[in-house]
């Protein structure tokens, strides 16, 4: 059986708070009492502490696993998975299993094949930052540019994403392809194929100028082929 993931796992937002999940749209498949979730099962967040809370969930596979309920995909424990605020999730499971993932179905009678090492590898990623915080101010517009360096190492790297959340603004921007005048990312686009990998993340005195004062926080997440994740994250306090 795959580390599917049921109802009664602990799911967490990125602040640590735990989940309120809805009913499952499918259930039909139980494992000590909980039921299976499956691709769509929603959540939602209610006590996040965050000036801009996580809000909820919906379910995505990463097609890790070819077991299906009702034609939706099954969720494994190990499924990468955002809240809506962008930031990552943590699902912990409770229920013995024996993983025997595989993204194609098992002809019947036939066992399971060998996992792939990306499969096996259950340590999670090493994500860190030059600096944890920054500031600027807009009445003297220094400093004229900042520069943060984030830094991921996995033995089998996926991606990465970089979530921009603007506290006064309570709005949550994707960073990782498209930047706005002023905010440069080296290299841009999510691909993390090499371990370590390095990227820069620097912004203009003229972009930090379009920001509201208070704080601007800054997530850089990477994600194994496993669907593990951690992530980084820089402050940057806008002053008048």
């Amino acid at each position: 059986m795959p580390q599917v993931l049921t109802t009664n796992a602990i799911i967490l937002c990125a602040h640590q708070t735990p989940a309120q999940k809805n009913p499952p749209i499918a259930p039909l498949w139980s494992i000590n009492g909980g039921n299976v979730l499956v691709e769509g099962d929603t959540g939602t967040f209610p006590t996040c502490p965050s000036i801009f809370p996580c809000g909820g969930y919906q379910l995505r596979s990463m097609g890790l696993n070819a077991t299906q309920i009702a034609a939706k995909k099954v969720i494994l424990v190990t499924d990468f998975n955002l809240t809506l605020s962008g930031l990552p999730m943590t699902m912990i499971e409770t229920h013995p299993v024996f993983d025997n993932t595989t993204p194609v179905p098992i002809p019947d009678g036939q066992p399971a094949p060998p996992l792939p090492p990306e499969m096996t590898d259950l340590v999670k990623p090493v994500v860190s930052s030059s600096v944890t915080s920054l500031a600027f101010n807009k009445t003297s517009m220094t400093p004229s540019s900042v520069t943060v360096t984030f830094t991921l190492t996995s033995a089998h790297p996926l991606r990465w994403i970089l979530t921009q959340i603007d506290e006064p603004e309570n709005r949550t921007s994707d960073r990782t392809n498209v930047q706005p005048p002023g905010m440069t990312v080296s290299p841009s686009g999510g691909v993390w194929n090499v371990s370590p990998l390095s990227i820069n993340l620097t912004m203009t005195a003229a972009f930090m100028a379009t920001l509201l004062p208070l704080d601007h926080r800054f997530f850089l997440t990477g994600v194994t082929k496993r669907g593990l994740s951690s992530f980084a994250e820089v402050v940057l306090t806008v002053a008048v």
